[in-house]
């Protein structure tokens, strides 16, 4: 199948490009550095078109994010340029051509906030990234689409990005005062999971927002205590507290992201991992390092 993956050079994309290209696919990797097959600036309408009037691709996966919360906060026009302008222009490429294309939206766990586990419906903006995570999935919506509200973690293959177990890894062993949320709860998924979802996804093309995640949850301090047990390894530096003590955060961070994820295990009719099996899915990649 033609697979054009747009923002291919980040965190996910860098384990989902082998992963689609293994499992038989023919891989076009879009973006604006030169690590991409084609250089595209999908910000720009225009060329957007152009680029996939020329590629005519059977399935789209839109990666393009700007996820610094406390900068999507700071300057909402550059937040709405990159997480909604970029999926607008997709949209309206699909919208227009006369072959079949499916959308591959991939979004965020951070729509929700208040008491989860949450269902698809229970949105609940609280910072400007949310909202403009939220406006790119109604644009999706409006073309044959899969929207993928998620969460990842696990090693890096990317020089310029690294995971919540990067950071946790790296502060740890650099003896760095580490700071951990007790009251800050989510579900995700190691990326070699979620890569194995999406190559599902595109043979199904199931239609609709889905919460893709793991099937049970932990707050972030507990998630790191886990993942520090498991790779043996102690720091003193550790400091456990209440997000409302973090000051140096400049947007609202929502408190409760747990999703609930039978949706798409019925579509799909998998079985997703619990966290505790992705957290020693990811342990050996760690391992080789320490």
């Amino acid at each position: 199948m033609k697979v054009a993956i747009v923002g291919a050079s980040g965190l996910l994309g860098s384990l989902l490009v082998p992963a689609l290209r293994l499992a038989g696919h023919k891989i076009f990797t879009v973006g604006r550095s030169r690590a991409n097959d084609f250089r595209c600036d999908v910000g720009d309408l225009k060329s957007t078109s152009s680029l996939f009037d020329k590629l005519q691709p059977e399935i789209l996966i839109n990666l393009v994010a700007l996820t610094d919360v406390d900068l999507c906060e700071s300057d909402p026009r550059q937040a709405f340029s990159v997480n909604v302008r970029a999926a607008e222009n997709i949209v309206s490429w699909i919208g227009s051509t006369v072959n079949d294309c499916h959308l591959v939206q991939i979004s965020t766990d951070q729509v929700y906030d208040g008491i989860g586990p949450h269902s698809e419906h229970d949105v609940n903006l609280s910072n400007y990234y949310a909202f403009s995570k939220y406006s790119a999935e109604l644009a999706a919506l409006t073309v044959p689409s899969t929207i993928l509200r998620t969460n990842f973690f696990g090693k890096s293959n990317c020089d310029q990005r690294v995971s919540f177990t990067d950071w946790i890894y790296d502060s740890v062993v650099s003896n760095k005062k580490t700071l951990l949320f007790k009251d800050v709860f989510f579900s995700p998924l190691s990326m070699g999971t979620l890569a194995e979802m999406i190559c599902l996804v595109i043979e199904e093309k199931p239609l609709g927002i889905f919460n893709l995640g793991a099937r049970s949850s932990l707050s972030k301090s507990a998630f790191a205590i886990l993942f520090m047990k498991k790779l043996n390894i102690v720091s003193d530096n550790i400091e456990v507290t209440s997000i409302a003590s973090a000051s140096f955060m400049k947007a609202y961070r929502p408190r409760d992201m747990r999703m609930n994820v039978t949706k798409f295990e019925r579509q799909l009719s998998v079985v997703l991992p619990t966290l505790e099996d992705e957290i020693n899915r990811v342990i050996g990649d760690y391992h080789e390092t320490f």
